[in-house]
């Protein structure tokens, strides 16, 4: 059976991925900037605080621009700069970002992360305003920011706030322990949950590099990480969140599936061998069903022994926060919540989840 499994979760998963179905997906980024009529607008990538340009083009006698990209496969960092206006902005996935600029006042729609993107800008802007360099020692913005970047910490406004800069100088410095713990915190939930995301390694180089030298109180551990809270409803109608199932004590196996996929059964079959066998000791589900159709899910998940809740595929925020690009997607947490395994072979999953029981 483990043979046939095996091909019938690479099936599922070359079904469920999650990207656009045209072979060039794009994002595209439009918008205007008060004061920029008829002036030259670059856009830019950054590799890992390395800017390079992607495209220039001249804005019109309005200010208004358009760029189209190819997709990069993962959640990214942009910038547009236009004479004396540089805007950072984010892209999560196959999307269309809209930025009204104009002075003292940047919008940005579009994409997911926007908000939290924007809410970091402010801050720092405005500790700026009001201290110049000394907003690096403000001890009241690293307390908003941090609340922030943990709110999702593999987040791409997680990583764009522990990378700003105050004139030249580094916001989040990893030589102060205190700062080194919330570099901590983003750098292990990139690592577990985006591990093939470019930033990954060298979020890790800088915390790995600097812990033991400069920061002896750091306690956080690179294979550990809370959580994402997750908050959808069952197939009662009632709303479960993770946290309800993670902060029991037990075990939790949080999967993501499609259960009106045509592999699904024999899937949840053999989760349903592990659960039967292991739930005595202490495992717990909290399945997240990723389908089209809620009717046809709410049928399958009502014959569930385990939690079973409905993301739908519009829901890409859930998806995005556990870097899930195809389906399944299986992820253990211990018994105090900590995401401690990502697991990518199915096989051996039974093995992996009795390290934690």
């Amino acid at each position: 059976m483990k043979k046939t499994l095996n091909k019938i979760i690479l099936g599922v998963a070359a079904m469920s991925t999650l990207a656009a179905c045209n072979s060039n997906p794009e994002w595209k980024v439009n918008g205007s900037i008060e004061g920029a009529a008829n002036e030259l607008v670059t856009l830019q990538a950054s590799n890992n605080g390395r800017w390079y340009t992607l495209d220039t083009i001249s804005a019109d006698k309005n200010g208004r621009f358009e760029f189209k990209q190819s997709a990069a496969g993962y959640p990214d960092i942009y910038r547009l700069t236009a004479g004396d206006n540089t805007i950072y902005f984010p892209v999560d996935s196959i999307e269309t970002v809209t930025i009204t600029a104009s002075p003292g006042s940047i919008d940005i729609k579009g994409a997911l992360s926007a908000d939290a993107f924007m809410r970091v800008d402010k801050l720092v802007n405005d500790a700026v305003a009001k201290s110049g360099a000394s907003a690096l020692a403000d001890s009241d913005l690293k307390r908003q920011l941090a609340e922030i970047i943990l709110e999702n910490p593999s987040g791409i406004a997680a990583y764009y706030a522990i990378n700003k800069k105050v004139g030249d100088r580094q916001l989040y410095n990893p030589a102060d322990k205190n700062d080194l713990r919330i570099i901590g915190a983003v750098a292990n939930s990139f690592d577990m949950l985006r591990p093939n995301d470019p930033r990954t390694a060298y979020l890790k180089t800088i915390f790995l590099s600097n812990r033991n030298q400069n920061a002896p109180g750091v306690t956080v551990e690179a294979s550990e990480i809370s959580y994402i809270d997750i908050s959808l409803l069952d197939q009662n109608g009632k709303r479960v969140n993770l946290s309800d199932i993670a902060n029991n004590g037990k075990v939790t196996l949080l999967s993501f599936t499609a259960l009106t996929a045509d592999q699904s059964p024999a899937y949840n079959l053999e989760l349903g061998k592990i659960y039967t066998d292991l739930s005595p000791r202490g495992l717990q589900i909290y399945q997240v069903g990723v389908d089209n159709d809620e009717f046809a899910w709410r049928k399958s998940a009502k014959n569930l022994p385990w939690t079973s809740v409905y993301n739908g595929t519009n829901n890409a925020q859930t998806l995005l926060n556990y870097n899930v690009g195809a389906l399944p997607a299986l992820f253990i947490l211990d018994r105090k919540g900590n995401i401690v395994e990502r697991v990518e072979d199915f096989s051996k999953l039974r093995g992996l989840i009795e390290k934690y029981l």
